[in-house]
């Protein structure tokens, strides 16, 4: 592991703490690329506006119609957190206007992804007869299929989505996806939740226009931002200046108690307190507990608790949900280990490979994505990890490390490999496909190429990107907490310093992790300085001394909070 500096330019830390801004967090901000102190506290105001989004203006007029001649919608989601959340805005906003409106969500091991024909025919087969209206989220731009069946079926379709489009897009009525052909909204990294909020935004400006209600009567959608914040984080799409904002904004609601029952209580469940809710607790601790029901159970437990009301109800399903959540932990660990067993093997028959690619019969396909991510952080080599599915077919989820941009990967081995390749699908970082039962071999192989290819050995090398020394002066709890109340994620990583300790003392903290005195071995922190450092999911003891890459913590006891260090790297530790 490599330590790289970050590099800080000196006039823009400069502005930005000549405006006010902590020392500390204008450096930070400076090195990822703020210079303007309006994005440090950006407005609601500073929005992208959604008419530049390709299909908004037109999902707008439709759906104003749709309302206005009372006409039924089913959105059908996807069965993953940004699903769920793009879900539960889609419904509470149409109905926030008057919309008639449910939703379907296909089931990962019976429908599979997506708008598929059996989906289809899922939506037009409920109480009522086929809706006029569907309406995907965060899906539906590969759907070819499941769009002519719905049209066949007497249904309209309206894809929300921000998958990569293939090489053929459906014949929807309207499609809103800011990757679509054609479209220049310089918002490419909206999640899926956050095209339907812009969706949404883009209808009540429609029906502003047609006189229903003016700017000081209509229906205040920034009460769905604390959704839109889950869904941001959870999906990690890139944290761009929009959706920090979008993110910004949702975390405060929480912070200020205005958020969704179902978020209170998942925050409750999760052993959290949302007056400093974080992108930490979005990412770790509220995501994995919506995603846990589509990799176990069944989505439908996670959009109810999004959309309900009612607290007693959302207690209930929030308790499912971390029931489930444990249950995927468990499942999780057991993988992981058999895992790395497996690479283990295929490492002594092939030291110097550039990709993983993993099977085991007995793993179980809503998984695999978490265990993909897992391997791919501990090797840095882009990962694909594969369960048998219902069907007799391989599931595979992927991920992938920087420079190597996956869902291009599969697309690249399908035009190789035809017909290896059954679905996939994705971004840069993540995609999935499916193969068939006799093609691991082959997969493997033409992953293995392409990687080969693509990643040179400065790619392959890891490292990590490091925010210098922490000038002790801002070693304690009020800075962690400065830290952890900004919006950090994909594109915008957490502050990491880099130290040279001295181990004093160290021991297994619980089965999986370790706790630890250090001192520090820079003169500039003053001789004989300690600290508590932590390192999770860590059961190697640490060497007597080392260079560390740690992130600024804080941890409350008995009523006490002080700062500690958690460890992220070891250089040299590979």
């Amino acid at each position: 592991m490599q330590f790289v500096a970050r590099d800080v330019p000196p006039r823009q830390a400069y502005r930005l703490e000549s405006a006010g801004v902590h020392p500390l967090l204008a450096r930070l901000l400076a090195a990822r690329g703020v210079g303007d102190p309006v994005e440090v506290e950006p407005t609601l105001s500073a929005l992208l506006p959604p008419d530049g989004l390709l299909g908004a203006d037109r999902a707008a007029v439709a759906l104003a119609d749709a309302i206005a001649c009372g006409a039924r919608m089913c959105v059908v989601a996807d069965y993953d957190c940004d699903g769920a959340t793009a879900c539960a805005v889609a419904l509470r906003g149409l109905r926030m206007f008057g919309a008639r409106v449910g939703y379907l969500v296909p089931n990962r091991f019976t429908t599979g992804y997506g708008l598929s024909p059996a989906v289809a025919d899922l939506v037009a087969a409920q109480a009522g007869g086929p809706p006029d209206w569907l309406i995907t989220v965060d899906n539906g731009i590969a759907s070819v299929e499941g769009v002519a069946r719905a049209h066949t079926l007497g249904m309209k379709v309206l894809v929300t989505d921000h998958h990569l489009p293939g090489p053929m897009l459906p014949d929807a009525e309207v499609i809103v996806n800011p990757n679509q052909p054609g479209c220049t909204f310089p918002g490419k990294n909206l999640a899926g939740v956050g095209v339907m909020f812009y969706v949404l935004l883009a209808l009540r400006a429609e029906l502003r226009a047609r006189g229903l209600f003016d700017a000081s009567s209509q229906p205040r959608l920034d009460a769905l931002l604390d959704l839109v914040a889950l869904g941001t984080v959870a999906d990690v799409v890139r944290l761009d200046a929009n959706n920090r904002l979008l993110v910004a904004h949702g975390l405060r609601r929480m912070r200020e108690g205005r958020m969704q029952v179902g978020l209170r209580a998942l925050f409750h469940a999760a052993g959290r307190d949302p007056a400093l809710a974080s992108s930490f607790d979005l990412g770790f601790a509220l995501g994995p507990r919506i995603n846990a029901a589509g990799r176990l159970a069944d989505m439908t437990v996670g959009i109810e608790a999004l959309s309900t009301d009612d607290p007693e109800r959302a207690a209930e399903l929030a308790q499912s949900l971390d029931a489930i959540n444990r249950a995927r932990r468990g499942i999780e660990v057991e993988m992981r280990e058999q895992a790395q067993v497996l690479l283990g093997a295929l490492q002594e028959q092939d030291c110097d490979r550039a990709s993983i690619c993993l099977f085991s019969p007995g793993w179980h396909e809503g998984v695999v994505g978490i265990v993909a991510g897992r391997l791919k952080e501990k090797n840095h080599r882009p990962t694909f990890v594969f369960a048998p599915g219902s069907d007799g077919q391989l599931r595979g989820s992927g991920r992938a490390i920087a420079g190597f941009h996956l869902r291009d990967a599969l697309d690249l081995m399908s035009k190789r490999e035809p017909g290896l390749l059954l679905r996939f699908g994705g971004h840069a970082a993540a995609a999935g496909c499916t193969i068939g039962a006799d093609d691991l071999p082959r997969f493997e192989a033409a992953f293995e190429a392409v990687a080969r290819a693509w990643l040179s050995p400065e790619l392959l090398a890891r490292r990590i990107d490091v925010d210098g020394e922490l000038d002790p002066r801002w070693f304690d709890a009020s800075t962690a907490a400065m830290l952890q109340a900004r919006v950090w994620g994909q594109g915008f990583p957490a502050p990491v310093f880099a130290s040279r300790v001295e181990v004093l003392q160290q021991a297994q903290l619980g089965a999986q992790h370790l706790k630890a005195r250090v001192r520090l071995l820079d003169v500039a922190a003053g001789p004989g300085a300690t600290r508590e450092l932590v390192a999770w999911n860590r059961n190697d003891f640490l060497p007597a001394t080392a260079r560390i890459a740690w992130r600024l913590d804080s941890n409350t006891w008995q009523g006490r909070t002080s700062p500690r260090m958690v460890l992220e790297a070891i250089e040299n530790d590979d």
